[in-house]
């Protein structure tokens, strides 16, 4: 049995070489059948060409409705925000503990569970009741824009 590494294979594979007489197997029509647009020389079809009967793209049903690309807000519960006593809960920090996936998109707080350290929360958004638990634990709410990655381009402008 030979092994896969001592295999003898060439690099070049010799190309078939079609239409060249009854003995060499692939004479006459050189494997395209007969008659027809496919048989001729020099005329190409599109893949997705079906004889004229319309095409596979027209005659397939759309999908209703449309896709949005807002990237919708990440939702952190305020019974997390126990861990941060007395500290700042902005984005970065709500990264840093596992709470968000990423710190640039919009975060939104709500209500489940309560909270009972003092928290200042600097987020996009809140919900009317967590805005309330905040305040009544001693902390505060500051809605805040999301941050921006800092782009290669800006970086080498500061550099020069």
């Amino acid at each position: 049995m030979t092994k896969y590494n001592e295999l003898q294979v060439e690099a070049n594979k010799n190309i078939k070489r079609v239409g060249r007489g009854i003995a060499s197997g692939q004479g006459k029509t050189a494997g395209r059948g007969t008659k027809g647009q496919k048989a001729r020389t020099g005329k190409k079809l599109r893949p997705t060409f079906a004889g004229g009967s319309g095409a596979l793209a027209r005659r397939t049903p759309k999908l209703k409705g449309f896709k949005s690309l807002r990237t919708p807000a990440q939702i952190v519960y305020l019974d997390h925000l126990n861990v941060f006593k007395g500290k700042t809960a902005d984005n970065f920090s709500l990264f840093n503990a596992g709470l968000i996936s990423s710190p640039y998109q919009a975060v939104k707080v709500i209500l489940r569970g309560e909270l009972t350290e003092t928290v200042k929360l600097h987020v996009s958004s809140a919900s009317k009741s967590v805005k309330e638990a905040v305040t009544k634990a001693g902390g505060t709410f500051v809605k805040t824009a999301v941050p921006l990655k800092k782009g290669t381009k800006a970086a080498e402008t500061t550099e020069k």
